[in-house]
């Protein structure tokens, strides 16, 4: 069996639809979806679009209207016991940045990581949150469940990562303390997917909407798949489509083989 995973921040899924979103959709043969800053309550959009093309959708939406938000499109089969809605935590749910659910021992994410802000004014709730995420990834694990999670990690985790870095050290998501806590969780036994296919520089999921920039390629890598260390043997390709369109963003790719 083979699954095929995108993940991608569409900077809200109504603004996306209009710019081809559910046509690539539709052409991407995916398995699974993951979403970000879908910007949009299920009851906002129509039937179409919540169950398009085969597909089922779990939604976890934030509570103030317009803002962040995540959903998962999945073809996989799923109950109502499966999904787990958030990290438990009301400082962060209600901002709904994180949602998967479970499927042959394996907990597929979707996570929207906060912007730490200018001047670091967010960076302690950002912190807090990507260590939340932490304990419950690591509570799933002590349980033998593998972790595919895709998502805006809203982090350059290296200088590659992002097309000016020397520039960009005083900026929210290339901070030392957002820096080290990628660093961290990885030695905790994740893998970040693309960089087991690609060691290079050049590679950007996301650009600034300044005129020329996306063209011109002056991007950042802050979207990631993170795929728990014992499925390394079930990766077989990663990938950043940088020439789909809809969003500040490009999807990602994941693919997973199993025997």
């Amino acid at each position: 069996m083979s699954l095929k995973i995108y993940s991608w921040n569409l900077n809200g899924i109504r603004a996306s639809a209009k710019a081809g979103f559910f046509n690539w959709l539709e052409n991407s043969q995916a398995d699974i979806v993951f979403m970000q800053e879908v910007r949009a309550l299920p009851e906002q959009l129509n039937p179409e679009q919540i169950e398009p093309f085969g597909y089922k959708s779990i939604w976890h939406p934030a509570e103030k209207k317009g803002y962040s938000g995540v959903a998962i499109y999945t073809k996989l089969p799923f109950s109502n016991t499966d999904i787990q809605m958030g990290l438990g935590d009301p400082e962060f749910d209600k901002e709904g940045r994180f949602l998967g659910f479970f499927h042959n021992d394996i907990f597929y994410a979707s996570a929207y990581f906060p912007n730490s802000q200018p001047e670091g004014k967010r960076l302690e709730y950002k912190l807090a949150f990507c260590r939340k995420l932490q304990s419950k990834l690591i509570e799933l694990r002590k349980n033998n469940i593998s972790i595919v999670l895709g998502g805006d990690i809203n982090i350059a985790h290296k200088e590659i990562d992002l097309a000016n870095p020397k520039q960009n050290q005083k900026n929210p998501g290339y901070l030392p303390e957002e820096r080290q806590w990628y660093t961290d969780f990885l030695a905790e036994g994740y893998l970040d997917a693309f960089r087991l296919f690609e060691k290079n520089g050049g590679h950007y999921t996301w650009w600034s909407n300044r005129k020329g920039v996306r063209e011109k390629n002056i991007g950042w890598r802050i979207d990631s798949h993170f795929v728990s260390e014992d499925l390394i043997n079930n990766i077989s390709k990663a990938g950043i489509h940088s020439d789909v369109y809809g969003s500040d963003h490009c999807p990602i790719s994941l693919d997973l083989s199993f025997p």
